[in-house]
């Protein structure tokens, strides 16, 4: 496809009327339900001790349940958020939330192993709502303040990533740890109301591509889009990464000599959720053309986190500087990642931004899995070591793309994206 094609098809991908202009009340709603939804997905992590004993799961594999819940995660973000692509978004969002709440229900009045890990998957597969919410606040946004309103969302995402461990910990040290998913039900419903009544239609009609043809155009887009495939794997590297922070730490802060409650646990969620404060303004520098800068720069310090973080059983501060540093790197890179993804191809923004996030969600899984086995195996120490392994080669894969980038100087090659990348 041409430059010129493709401006054709971004400025009207269907022959209809331009679709309202996202104000700043529906943005911040977008905001908060995006949150919401994405925090069902994190509410086990500081629970993970309760939820062994309950349900007599072994420590060593506990770590299935968060893996189970991204799995669940990953494969709505396949099969559900390219919809987004084919039919009216304001629909989908409305029933994805609706049926979010009953997976709750069953969630919180789960009475065996299977039946929980059964109902947290499919907790996991409708919480990809979230992304439905960022593509459709992108297609609402001019191209010169796309950033800005994606990265407005995405700060709604890490408070709703972050703030779900300290809402959940404390919750499940009021009133059990059920009734964290019986209080996130009556929310989201709550939510659903509010998002019917002002959520847009779509303006354009839906493109004329069958179901089957929408998910296979989805991986076409990766054999066709090469910021699509690197940003993609930076993804699943940083937020394999998060994920060996965020689904392990609980463990060692409940063992012994720290042996902190639920709701200390998840207060650490509060210093993480500074990395909300690198969304907005991550946006911002795309929007400037800096999307190289500021992926270089939060890779370095991601890389970097993992010093302090290596230093929790000896100083809680050192667990909240690395926390905060590491949060706020992992979102400036997942900001920028969308932002120059969407960018490439708007007329079909659901699929490229679900397909991206199935890399998230990957990542995620595996490092959920690997961290809880790792510190099963070898301590806490082991899976500091981990996650800067991973980070390292977040960091090394940038460094060879930006180098490929400018090695392309003056060729077809050296457009758009590459301009992004080599611009500091």
């Amino acid at each position: 496809m041409t430059d010129s094609e493709r401006t054709i098809r971004t400025a009207d991908a269907s022959g209809g009327t331009p679709a309202p202009a996202l104000s700043g009340r529906t943005t911040l709603l977008f905001a908060v339900a995006s949150g919401v939804a994405v925090a069902n997905v994190y509410f086990a992590q500081p629970l993970l001790v309760t939820l062994s004993q309950d349900f007599r799961i072994s420590a060593a594999a506990i770590g299935v349940v968060v893996t189970l819940t991204q799995i669940g995660y990953g494969l709505g973000l396949f099969l559900l958020v390219p919809l987004g692509d084919l039919v009216d978004r304001r629909t989908l969002v409305v029933t994805q939330l609706a049926l979010l709440a009953a997976a709750l229900v069953a969630t919180g009045t789960a009475a065996t192993a299977p039946v929980l890990l059964t109902a947290l998957a499919a907790v996991g597969f409708l919480a990809v709502v979230t992304q439905t919410l960022v593509a459709f606040a992108a297609s609402l946004s001019a191209p010169d303040r796309r950033g800005r309103a994606v990265g407005l969302v995405t700060s709604g995402i890490v408070i709703g990533i972050l703030l779900a461990r300290t809402v959940s910990g404390a919750l499940a040290d009021l009133a059990g740890w059920r009734s964290v998913y019986l209080s996130s039900a009556a929310l989201t419903l709550v939510l659903t109301l509010a998002l019917y009544r002002v959520l847009p239609r779509r303006s354009a009609p839906p493109a004329s591509m069958r179901y089957l043809r929408l998910l296979r155009s989805t991986l076409t887009l990766f054999a066709e889009e090469r910021v699509l495939r690197v940003r993609a794997l930076l993804a699943l590297l940083v937020f394999a990464a998060f994920s060996t922070l965020w689904s392990c730490v609980a463990l060692p802060l409940s063992e012994p000599p720290l042996s902190l409650s639920h709701t200390a646990i998840g207060a650490f969620g509060l210093a993480g959720a500074a990395g909300a404060l690198a969304a907005a303004p991550a946006g911002r520098l795309h929007d400037r053309g800096l999307a190289g800068w500021t992926t270089g720069t939060a890779l370095v310090l991601l890389t970097v986190s993992w010093l302090p973080l290596a230093l929790t059983r000896q100083s809680l501060w050192a667990l909240a500087i690395g926390a905060v540093v590491l949060d706020l790197a992992v979102q400036a890179v997942h900001v920028t990642n969308q932002s120059l993804i969407y960018a490439v191809r708007p007329d079909a923004g659901s699929r490229l931004i679900g397909g991206y996030m199935v890399f998230y969600s990957v990542g995620s899984a595996t490092g959920a899995l690997a961290s809880t086995a790792v510190h099963a195996m070898a301590g806490w120490g082991a899976v500091c070591l981990l996650g800067a392994a991973i980070s390292a080669l977040a960091l090394l894969v940038w460094v060879v793309d930006s180098r490929q980038c400018a090695s392309a100087a003056g060729s077809r090659t050296k457009t758009g994206i590459c301009r992004s990348v080599l611009r500091w």
